[in-house]
């Protein structure tokens, strides 16, 4: 058996369904793309500088602070190089890391400043993506990447946001999200956007059970009818541990796990939020051995200074554990992919598992 360590998790084979495009930067990309652009707001002027800066300003513990740190590198994505050049990067970054398929969210109207339309921010993501992928499989990477059109909670573009991703769902978006500050900003907000999603026979995911609890998941799973839970760490709160050690689960939590609602968590940046107070007491492991369909995500790469081998180094380390519990994980991500069953068996029986298996021995 191979020993479980960073350089051996790079080569594991690995899939990601939470990440942030606008979280997950280069440092000398910002400052390059700043440069290019005339944003003269940067906090630090050095690459190694401005990382440390996002990784300590995110290490707040206030979703609300940490969401502060994408003013910085939206502000730098506003061009269609820039947009490009971005998702270019992400997906060649993925790829170096192992992930062979990946879903990478982004909001479109947050993309607006320098006159592009919501098409014309999409064209430019989908193009970087693919330039990406097709430079990764030249050094012998494959990576497949889907979009996840996202529209921020607190506006009233959901609709706009949910009609363009039908709009762009055969060139490469496979789904809908919805995020930002949860409190005060319940789903239920959205759900035209929600219904023209089901509707139109589509995927989405929503934001939810992170800053906020119960009631955000309940909304997003009975009103709204989410396909995942984007974080969904809350759901313990409708757990409670018996006086002989038993968990007991509510009805809610029950429900999750009856359904097999994937939770997209995302353990290094649910403990930079607040969400959880440090990782040996986040509840992936209880989920997990409770058998609810756990995933493990980066959230935002830059801001929480990860990547998806780090995230699964640091649940080794914290909880113990081995290849086939990482295999389980990674499985059920991809069982929850936005993107038709027979493809996802696919990459189960011929990339996921063969891969696992070198490594198991």
């Amino acid at each position: 058996m191979t020993a479980l360590d960073l350089s051996a998790l790079r080569r594991a084979p690995k899939v990601l369904l939470h990440d942030h495009l606008d979280g997950g930067l280069r440092p000398e990309t910002v400052l390059e793309l700043a440069r290019d652009c005339d944003y003269e707001a940067l906090p630090a002027s050095t690459a190694p500088a401005l990382a440390a800066w996002f990784r300590e300003a995110a290490d707040s513990g206030s979703l609300e602070r940490y969401l502060e740190t994408f003013g910085h590198t939206v502000a730098v994505m506003q061009t269609p190089a820039g947009l490009e050049r971005v998702a270019r990067e992400c997906a060649e970054d993925l790829a170096a890391d192992g992930v062979v398929y990946a879903e990478v969210r982004f909001a479109p109207e947050q993309h607006l400043d320098q006159g592009l339309t919501l098409d014309e921010v999409v064209e430019r993501v989908l193009l970087g993506f693919e330039a990406g992928e097709s430079a990764s499989e030249v050094h012998g990477r494959r990576i497949r990447i889907g979009v996840l059109l996202t529209a921020m909670r607190h506006a009233a573009r959901s609709r706009e946001i949910a009609e363009l991703a039908i709009r762009f769902r055969d060139r490469g978006v496979v789904g809908f999200d919805i995020a930002g500050a949860e409190a005060g900003n319940p789903p239920s907000r959205h759900l035209d956007a929600f219904e023209y999603m089901r509707g139109s026979n589509a995927h989405f995911t929503i934001h939810a059970g992170e800053a906020f609890g119960l009631p955000s998941i309940h909304e997003a799973i009975a009103f709204c009818g989410t396909d995942r839970l984007g974080h969904g760490v809350r759901i313990t709160d409708d757990i409670t541990i018996g006086d002989d050690g038993v968990p007991v689960l509510g009805k809610l939590a029950n429900y999750v796990r009856d359904k097999r609602i994937p939770l997209e968590l995302c353990p290094s940046s649910n403990v930079q939020t607040g969400a959880v107070d440090a990782l040996e007491n986040h509840p992936f492991d209880l989920l997990a051995r409770l058998r609810f369909r756990v995933t493990v995500n980066t959230d935002n790469r830059l801001m929480s200074d990860t990547s998806m081998s780090r995230e699964m180094l640091r649940l080794v380390e914290t909880f113990g554990y081995g290849w086939t519990d990482l295999e389980r994980y990674t499985i059920n991500a991809m069982k929850s992919a936005f993107i038709p069953f027979d493809q996802r068996l696919q990459l189960i029986d011929e990339v996921i598992k063969p891969g696992f298996a070198v490594l198991v021995g």
